[in-house]
This record gives C-alpha cells, structure tokens and sequence, in this order.
C-alpha cells in the first residue's frame, strides 16, 4: 500500500503551478480578523489548509474544516498540525457555528447545498464569508446565497478577487440529491451540488461507453475517477458476475456514486482514494478512466501521470487501462511510458479513447 509520503512525492502534489494559496485565501482571513479568535469557526471548501493555518495562526481554535478532496486533507496534514477537525459536509461541521468561511464553488447547486446546511444548522447569529476569484464568480452566486440569507454585502475587488458575505439565516429544508433516469444505460443517475457534471452523461463518458462491447474479459474492474459512477455501474451491468469497484478522491462524487449505485440495485464497491493508493498491487484485471486531467481551470501533466502511475501500479500484468482524453492532449506517449503498449481504440475530434497494456 502507498503511504502519504507517497503520494507527497508525486508529480500532482508539489508541482509549482498548484499553488496552495491564493489572494482570495488572504482576503477572507484579512476579512474575517479578529473575529477568527472569538468565533465558532467552520472552514469550507479549503483546498489545500491554507485557511485553516493561517485562522489557527491568528488566534482561531476548535475549527471545522471541510475539504472535497482528499489530496487537500493530506495536504492540511502535512503542512501543519493544529486544534482542527476534518469533518464531512453535514451538520456537525456547521452546528452552532457563528462564523464560516467558504471558497466559492464553481457549481451552483454546490453553493446551494452549502448555503442550505449553513442556514440551516449554523448559530442564528452566523456571519457567512465567501470568496472566489473573479473569473469564476458571476451573479448568480449572489441570487443563490440570497434565498438563504436576509442580507447579502458584496465586497469591492482586491486583487482579482472578491467576497460575498451573508447574514440572517432563513432556515429550510436540505437540499436533495439530483435524480435522473437515462433510458440509453437502464440506469438511475444520482448527483450531490459538487459532482461534476451532475447528473448528465459527459461526453468524454460518453465516448469510453460507446466502445464497452470491445472491452476485454475481466473478474475485477476499477472505475477511476468515477464522478456519479456511470462507468462502474455499466461495467457492473456489463459483467454481473465481475467484482467492480467505483473509486474518486473527491467526497461529493463518492456520495454520488453510492446512490447512483443504490438508486440502480447493483453491488458495486465505492471509495474515496487517491490515485488508488489504497489498493492492492496487481489487483485489477481492467481500469477505465475518464479523469480530471486538471488543476483548477488550467491542465496539468502532473496530474495525469500520478493517475496512470497508479493504474499501472494495480493492474494486473498484462491487464489493461482504457482511457479517454482531449484528442489535442499528448496523453498517449505518457501511457506508453508509465503503463505500457498503447494502441487507439477510437477517435473523433474531440476525444481518443486508448487501450494501455500493463508490461508483463
């Protein structure tokens, strides 16, 4: 099994183009002040611990703090100790709280489901503050957190980036996970706000499903990166008798695919890892992979071959990756290296689905 230090190591996790701050980490934190000493504080949506530290650094103690990734809970761990608790998004990370502080999603229905928990469970007097980088903030952030809120102030811009900060809770219902049939896969698709691409089928999804039938024979398939599970739930459908597990780093797509799974009646293990780290050695006979091949809006080589350096290291010797990517990406010459013999499946315009053979 792969340690942290491991995965520390990878070309994804200190590569220098993924920073582990940003001017909208320094602008909550200037933001909130003093009050970071006085509050109940949660943190949402710290992608790699820079708002814990730097609130435990100016007096916050006791602090909640949620993180999608799983690769950002590591990060936190390692880049400090201090009096926090990584909790998942539900009501123990919020209750009580009297003040939190939200990287902007880039979903809305994210935003939605946070907004939601937040003035549902957090102290009546909770003062929100949520900030993002202007590029990815549009208007409609603000109309989301207004149905939640009886008071929405929109900071000035500083540094390209901006805070939105809310006050007076309207206290609702949760927000229920998305639900829908897709008649082509016979197949329930269920999606919490941060799942990427909800309950849609992607068309890079789309692509590796169009050459399922020249899959070959397997006993254990991994779905990597499995978002709403989609492709586990169809490999499962495929080979009934086939062991099949769904994996993803991210806790939303995790959640997602345990209904989609549920919803559907299949027995189908899900978890939440990294690069399947948590994984046997030459355990898989076939992995199918349709990834985030990004760091936040920018693609990232790093990011890529930590995956496919952890699918060669599960598969089976002469098993074999399946994977989908931006047809311009230069992603075969790195399968052939990392895993093995790569030959083109299929391609169209956009995507190109290949076959990578594990060396024996």
């Amino acid at each position: 099994m792969f340690s942290f230090d491991d995965l520390r190591r990878r070309p994804d996790f200190e590569a220098p183009e993924l920073r582990a701050w940003d001017a909208a980490d320094a602008y909550l934190l200037d933001q909130a002040g003093p009050a970071l000493a006085t509050s109940r504080l949660a943190i949402i949506g710290d992608t790699h611990g820079a708002l814990t530290l730097g609130a435990l650094d100016r007096g916050a103690s006791g602090v909640r703090v949620h993180q999608d990734a799983l690769l950002g809970e590591f990060a936190l761990r390692a880049n400090g100790a201090g009096d926090y608790r990584q909790l998942p998004l539900d009501a123990e990370l919020v209750a009580g709280a009297t003040l939190v502080l939200v990287r902007l999603p880039r979903s809305l229905e994210a935003l939605e489901e946070i907004a939601a928990l937040i003035a549902r469970e957090a102290d009546p007097e909770v003062v929100v503050i949520a900030g993002g980088r202007l590029k990815h903030m549009t208007p409609r952030m603000n109309e989301v957190l207004r149905r939640h809120f009886d008071r929405l102030d929109v900071s000035l811009a500083r540094q390209k980036s901006r805070l939105l900060i809310a006050r007076g809770p309207r206290a609702c219902g949760p927000v229920e996970p998305r639900r829908e049939f897709h008649d082509e896969l016979g197949l329930w698709v269920v999606a919490t706000g941060g799942v990427f691409a909800g309950t849609s089928l992607d068309i890079g999804t789309r692509a590796l499903l169009d050459v399922f039938d020249r899959l070959p024979a397997f006993e254990r398939a991994i779905d990597l990166g499995c978002g709403t599970g989609i492709l586990a739930a169809s490999l499962a459908r495929l080979r009934p008798e086939a062991r099949v597990l769904a994996s993803d780093q991210s806790s939303a797509a995790v959640e997602s695919a345990r209904l989609t799974m549920a919803a559907s009646g299949l027995e189908v293990e899900v978890e939440r890892d990294a690069a399947l780290a948590a994984q046997a050695p030459a355990s898989a006979d076939l992995i199918v992979l349709n990834p985030p091949f990004h760091s936040g809006a920018a693609v990232h080589e790093g990011v890529s071959r930590a995956i496919f350096e952890g699918a060669a290291r599960v598969l089976r010797p002469g098993g074999e990756l399946w994977t989908v990517f931006n047809s311009h990406l230069g992603h075969r010459a790195v399968l052939e290296r990392v895993v093995g013999p790569t030959r083109q499946v299929h391609r169209t315009s956009k995507f190109t689905v290949t076959a990578s053979r594990r060396r024996v």
